[in-house]
């Protein structure tokens, strides 16, 4: 029996074109999830312990925006393709074209809110913590606009909901981007908010971080299982693979912040 495969669908990842003016769903993504994520940060910082002002959020908005962009880029570069970029330096300018590392654009949206913190005399940990709280929003509208340019798709599987990709080949493949969203986007989540609504978490600074260090590297561990490996990587030890590699830093991390929060006196 042929197995069932479902159509993929043809989104244009071009969303508006004016001339050489484009706007992608790539980038909306990006926009979509800072815009979000701000009011979202906004709102939770009038809460008790308080790390900033809702204006001071607006002002780290920018620098959240250039540690997001300028890391993921960066990390995508030395971490994914250093050869190549070595080679052509120029087009490590061009990031509508795609090539963003999440392990990077966390490193570079930490170094943005510690030092952010630091100039306004606020707890470096408890701003992180508000970062960690919407960081979820920005894997899963990343995921989706993974799936609808079609890239980064899934490991070669007969299972009923199998996608042929039109740059995949000609095989049916798991739409890993979109497991990916679940688990990096809607579970990471709920698990977060469960930690800041049912304990104490938004009084131990580090604690919200941690987890979502720890939940994050767990589901791309996860999710790599299903997802094609990057085919100028390919499997980089055993069965690892680069997103693997990077994701084992992130949970050592995570955990030492969690370690670190409660083992130390909650905030009044």
């Amino acid at each position: 029996m042929t197995p069932l495969v479902l159509p993929y669908p043809e989104i244009d990842p071009v969303l508006i074109q004016l001339g050489p003016f484009a706007v992608r769903w790539y980038a909306l993504a990006y926009i979509a999830a800072l815009v979000i994520g701000w009011q979202v940060v906004r709102r939770v910082c009038e809460q008790p312990p308080k790390v900033l002002s809702p204006a001071k959020i607006d002002d780290f908005l920018l620098w959240a925006a250039l540690g997001v962009i300028l890391g993921g880029r960066l990390g995508y570069v030395l971490f994914y393709k250093p050869l190549f970029y070595l080679s052509h330096p120029l087009a490590i300018l061009t990031v509508w074209e795609g090539g963003m590392s999440f392990h990077g654009g966390a490193l570079g949206a930490m170094v943005a809110g510690i030092a952010f913190a630091l100039r306004n005399k606020a707890n470096p940990l408890m701003l992180l913590d508000l970062m960690a709280i919407v960081g979820p929003i920005g894997l899963f509208l990343g995921r989706l606009a993974n799936f609808i340019n079609g890239e980064l798709w899934g490991r070669v599987s007969d299972v009923a909901w199998a996608i042929v990709f039109p740059r995949g080949g000609p095989l049916p493949r798991h739409p890993s981007q979109l497991y990916q969203a679940f688990f990096e986007g809607i579970v990471l989540t709920i698990v977060i908010l469960l930690v800041w609504r049912l304990t104490d978490g938004r009084r131990r600074p580090g604690l919200l971080s941690g987890v979502f260090g720890v939940g994050y590297a767990m589901a791309r561990i996860v999710g790599e299982l299903f997802r094609e490996p990057d085919a100028h990587l390919g499997f980089l030890w055993g069965p690892l693979t680069m997103g693997m590699l990077l994701s084992l830093p992130l949970a050592a991390a995570g955990l030492w912040l969690i370690a670190r929060a409660t083992s130390r006196p909650a905030l009044p």
